[in-house]
């Protein structure tokens, strides 16, 4: 079985709510029938616009839907993805090798939606960087750090075997990460984030770290902005308040030992 992934952009005069529900639905059972396995169907629906103004690109325009699917072998594609194309403006196709360090809970039935959100990022190494130094720094420091300091509750690692598609974007892999629809915009999740981290560092003697940035992630090749609260200015300042009350409490009044700086 060889896994294809497709990303997916709308035409412009194609409404929004109509190209969501035709991936959902029509195109979806057209995939199935013409026998793709383990079908998953992301789309950039209304259930999600929290999070529109965290999204990041390097691309001319966001991605609006990201389908993933099994075959047995990928040279038959061509009568699925052609109905791929002709459910969107345009799209991009990669052969991949998955791997899934965290397994996320999937949805209740076929056809029905799956708790939370996904985030779908593509990697390209960074320019000088070996692509050897690149999967081991993917692997063994890229994993660690994600799983640890993230709410994320499932993680899908596709390594790019090669483009199925004319002008794909260059990536060398493909990441899904799913995340509980809090995680968008939730001042009390963060807050109670920050209770905890401030109660392990206290429990383990810490007076001093480095936490999330205030800074907006406006620039798609800084390298921290994975540890921002996005790019959007209000949402920034939302959540940054709910880290520090949540961090240092509402009253500092004989507690000398912990205050935040932003």
């Amino acid at each position: 079985m060889e896994k294809l992934v497709y990303c997916l952009w709308r035409a412009e005069d194609d409404p929004r709510e109509e190209f969501c529900a035709r991936l959902r639905t029509t195109l979806a059972e057209e995939l199935h029938g013409l026998g793709a396995r383990g079908l998953r169907v992301y789309v950039a629906d209304p259930a999600v616009d929290a999070g529109t103004k965290l999204r990041l690109t390097s691309l001319d325009a966001h991605k609006e839907g990201f389908v993933t699917f099994w075959l047995e072998c990928s040279q038959d594609r061509s009568p699925l993805e052609q109905r791929v194309a002709a459910a969107a403006g345009r799209i991009a196709g990669h052969l991949v090798v998955e791997s899934r360090p965290m397994i996320a809970e999937g949805p209740p039935a076929a056809g029905q939606r799956s708790p939370g959100w996904v985030q779908v990022t593509g990697i390209a190494p960074k320019e000088g960087l070996s692509y050897d130094r690149f999967l081991r720094h993917w692997y063994d420091v890229h994993r660690a750090v994600a799983i640890e300091t993230q709410s994320s509750t499932g993680y899908v690692r596709n390594e790019i075997v090669r483009p199925l598609t004319e002008n794909a974007p260059g990536w060398s892999a493909i990441v899904e990460e799913t995340f509980p629809l809090g995680a968008l915009d939730d001042p009390g999740l963060v807050r109670a984030f920050a209770r905890t981290v401030r109660d392990d560092y206290r429990a383990m003697g810490i007076r001093m770290a480095l936490h999330p940035q205030v800074d907006l992630a406006t620039e798609p090749r800084w390298a921290r902005q994975a540890q921002s609260f996005g790019a959007d200015p209000h949402i920034t300042a939302r959540l940054m308040r709910a880290y520090l009350e949540g961090l240092q409490g509402l009253d500092l009044d004989g507690d000398a030992e912990r205050s935040a700086l932003a």
